[in-house]
């Protein structure tokens, strides 16, 4: 499938109701209610990048930073039809870019674990790893015994690394 050109919102704030449209159209990744909602109010009040095509919101993006070294892809959720078409490709191309003028230098995501079987988030993983994301660690109660959790983690390029 060939990219799209989608454009690309930063929001200080106030991306909840973008949230559960997108997350709503995704049960395979973000079925569980309670952890919906938490992303929800997560991208309430956090910075959150929207992806649009056309005037219509097709994912986000929200990273929070945990210290002057560390950021995390707390949530990144893309429509369906959009999925391999671009948008995942460029959310984290410009946080990595921001991170790396912030002197950030380790970026993280939390995923299933591949210890619980989901065609879903093998996707998922896949993705990441594509993007130079490697696993690093598995917390099998971070997200209940049903849910382990997999951490992956990736080193920020500096402009003068290259």
């Amino acid at each position: 499938m060939a990219d799209i050109d989608v454009q690309l919102w930063e929001h200080a704030s106030g991306s909840g109701a973008v949230c559960r449209k997108i997350l709503a159209a995704l049960p395979e990744w973000f079925g569980i209610e309670k952890a919906v909602e938490h992303y929800v109010e997560v991208a309430e009040r956090s910075p959150t990048l929207i992806a649009s095509l056309d005037g219509h919101d097709v994912g986000l993006m929200t990273v929070l930073s945990h210290s002057s070294y560390a950021a995390e892809v707390y949530l990144m959720a893309v429509l369906p039809a959009y999925h391999r078409r671009g948008p995942g490709r460029l959310f984290l191309g410009r946080a990595e870019d921001s991170l790396a003028r912030a002197g950030v230098e380790f970026l993280q995501v939390k995923t299933l674990s591949p210890s619980h079987p989901s065609e879903a988030y093998e996707k998922t993983r896949a993705f990441y790893l594509s993007l130079g994301f490697r696993p690093l660690e598995e917390f099998p109660e971070l997200w209940g015994a049903e849910n382990p959790a997999l951490q992956m983690i990736k080193s920020i390029e500096h402009p003068d690394d290259a």
